[in-house]
């Protein structure tokens, strides 16, 4: 009983630093992966290897392939995830240092909870969320402000609007997911819809011109290297360990990753990207951190009744039913 218990605890202990230090690691994989590959051609490669994995594995076990309208939820969901906030991000990290991406994707909370308020009346605007709404445009602003003397360079404008953007793009997936169809299994819903991210990022990367600045045999070792460690680790294993947890951990344990990986990613890229780490950096993590915080330990609100088809449950960083930023039952992000 004892070895089993002991057994138990190490392989928690392993899933959470998963989630904590390889999530937040990826960000800085982006970093080096674009500087030699298109972004979207980047973030193409990476979600149609993984989402092909998990689609296979799954058929292979036996489920069920989704069927005409999940496969539509999907899509739309993947335009909104993969397109408008994965797109976005690998695009973002050609312009802004991996840590302050990551820093300004953990806004997503906040958008998520607009988005309850504008779309699904699951939420209601209090004294305490306008403070943490008001705390995490602080953090944006400190972070993008060319007015504020802090002794870095501020964020550029048109990185920190796609991150914006991106965060928007995901808190609406997330509250759209609450009233469509998709694979009541976890993992098909995750593969389904990475399979469907890749493919539309493909074709954005081929409408954006992505093809004709693409050479692979000019592209670096370490540039390859960074795409399988952000498909094996970051997107196969992660989902893997982080879908475990929610299994076997409370929700609330399992949402601190939203608080840790920002901070590990900071250091992440101070210590292995060379990145810049300020009083700018700082206050602006902190700022974005209070704010995540206090929205995410808001008391948790039934989610409106499902008209269109069963809530829909998916897994990690590619489903917005579970969320990248919260909790199984409250967050969707």
């Amino acid at each position: 009983m004892e070895t089993t218990s002991a057994h138990q605890r190490w392989k928690t202990l392993l899933a959470f630093s998963i989630i904590y230090f390889v999530w937040a690691s990826t960000f800085l994989a982006i970093r080096v992966g674009v500087r030699e590959v298109p972004p979207f051609l980047l973030a193409a490669m990476r979600f149609l290897v993984a989402g092909l994995v998990l689609y296979g594995w799954m058929l292979a076990r036996g489920e069920r392939s989704p069927n005409a309208r999940q496969w539509a939820s999907a899509f739309l969901l993947a335009l909104l995830i993969f397109v408008f906030d994965y797109g976005l991000l690998f695009w973002a990290e050609q312009r802004v240092p991996s840590g302050i991406a990551a820093v300004m994707l953990a806004t997503i909370p906040v958008f998520m909870a607009l988005s309850e308020i504008i779309l699904l009346g699951t939420q209601k605007m209090t004294v305490r969320l306008v403070l943490a709404l008001l705390i995490g445009t602080a953090g944006v602003a400190v972070l993008m402000s060319h007015t504020l003397d802090v002794g870095e360079g501020p964020v550029e404008t048109a990185g920190a609007v796609a991150l914006i953007i991106a965060a928007i793009s995901w808190s609406i997936a997330a509250a759209l997911s609450r009233m469509l169809t998709l694979p009541p299994s976890k993992v098909m819903s995750s593969g389904a819809q990475m399979l469907a991210g890749g493919i539309l990022l493909a074709f954005s990367g081929a409408a954006l011109g992505e093809l004709r600045n693409f050479h692979p045999w000019s592209v670096s070792a370490g540039a390859w290297l960074a795409l399988i460690y952000l498909i094996v680790a970051g997107s196969i294993v992660g989902f893997t360990a982080y879908v475990w947890l929610i299994h076997h951990e409370s929700p609330t344990k399992v949402g601190t990753y939203a608080y840790v990986n920002p901070v590990v990613a900071v250091l992440v890229g101070y210590f292995l990207g060379g990145e810049t780490l300020g009083l700018r950096t700082i206050l602006g993590t902190v700022f974005v951190l209070i704010s995540v915080v206090v929205i995410t330990t808001m008391p948790a609100k039934k989610p409106a009744p499902v008209v269109s088809g069963p809530r829909p449950v998916g897994g990690a960083a590619w489903d917005a039913t579970i969320g990248r930023d919260g909790e199984e039952e409250r967050q969707v992000g």
